[in-house]
């Protein structure tokens, strides 16, 4: 299998050579050609490594690799000693040091990127994070946390800086304030971010002696269900790998479900719970519907599209939040 350190340092190789092959691009002022250039070779130099390599050459070529992110370093260097305003090959050239693991190198070029765009969001965050890494104790420092808070200020909208904000917090026994930062920043999440978010919460705000949050408690928006199969058919032998699906969808809507769960035959009956954790697409969730219609398929062929011969059971329409057991007869 090839190695994925090795995609890395072909698709970084490719960038600080495209960095540099393409300096006179960046020169003209045309930034977003030249932007797009730099990574679309890099992402070619990670396809082509993956099209020709071979596990035999491996440790050969991972000596010429970092060989050659070395000079493609000393190459980038060369051409900001002739251009030193440029903020992006600042950036890119803390990105090759510390794939090679050079922290104070990475560092140093992360903060000449930063003192020439101190507003751009993303690469004060980037920064941060490099300088937290160079950290013998991976502490955010107080430069760090002022490059985050400032990346917060330009966008608001940054999970990521919201996110790194709290723990440095948290490294400083900030707890009430850490839990205060990622509190706000549960409304932009996904389900599933959101719940490990909460976690984290809890264990700031036990810390800081406050109390849980005030949806601690609160079910999380499902649905318990049983399943069985009709007096009538219960003794009679269903071919081998027969699967039921638990489904839950809109009602008169597409059929792509919701929330969906898969079982063997053999567990029937069967009680389970859907919720969000089951759904197939994070764009539409079950906690998201006022309505929903339940149903059950008895599956031989073993997929979730109908085919013939499977059995459904009748569908129920229930209205979320919904308490108690939803019965589903195949």
């Amino acid at each position: 299998m090839v190695s994925e350190w090795m995609q890395v340092i072909a698709g970084l190789c490719a960038a600080v050579v495209a960095m540099v092959v393409l300096w006179p691009l960046r020169s003209s002022g045309k930034r977003a050609p030249f932007v797009a250039a730099v990574i679309a070779i890099g992402v070619a130099g990670v396809a082509l490594y993956l099209l020709v390599g071979t596990p035999k050459a491996v440790d050969v070529v991972a000596d010429e690799g970092s060989a050659t992110l070395q000079q493609g370093v000393r190459e980038l260097e060369q051409a900001l000693e002739r251009e030193p305003q440029r903020a992006d090959g600042w950036a890119l050239l803390g990105r090759s040091e510390l794939a090679l693991g050079n922290t104070e190198k990475a560092n140093q070029a992360f903060a000449r990127a930063v003192a020439l765009a101190p507003d751009e969001s993303p690469l004060l965050v980037e920064a941060a994070q490099a300088r937290a890494q160079g950290d013998a104790g991976k502490q955010f420092d107080d430069t760090a946390l002022q490059w985050l808070r400032h990346a917060q200020q330009v966008d608001p909208t940054s999970e990521r800086a919201g996110w790194l904000i709290g723990i440095a917090q948290r490294q400083r026994g900030q707890d009430a304030e850490a839990a205060a930062t990622w509190e706000a920043l549960l409304p932009r999440l996904e389900p599933a971010a959101a719940a490990a978010l909460r976690e984290q919460i809890a264990i700031a705000r036990e810390k800081a002696g406050m109390p849980a949050p005030a949806d601690a408690a609160a079910p999380s928006v499902g649905l318990d269900i049983e399943v069985t199969l009709d007096p009538a058919s219960a003794g009679k032998a269903l071919p081998a790998g027969t699967q039921v699906f638990v489904i839950a969808r809109m009602p008169g809507g597409p059929p792509m479900p919701v929330a969906v769960e898969k079982h063997p035959a053999t567990a029937l009956p069967l009680k389970i719970r859907l919720d969000d954790a089951d759904s197939p697409m994070p764009t539409a969730k079950l906690s998201s519907l006022k309505d929903v219609e339940v149903f059950a398929r008895l599956s031989a062929s073993g997929t979730a599209s109908r085919q013939e011969g499977d059995v459904d059971s009748e569908p129920v329409r229930v209205t979320l939040p919904h308490k108690g057991t939803i019965p589903l007869v195949l």
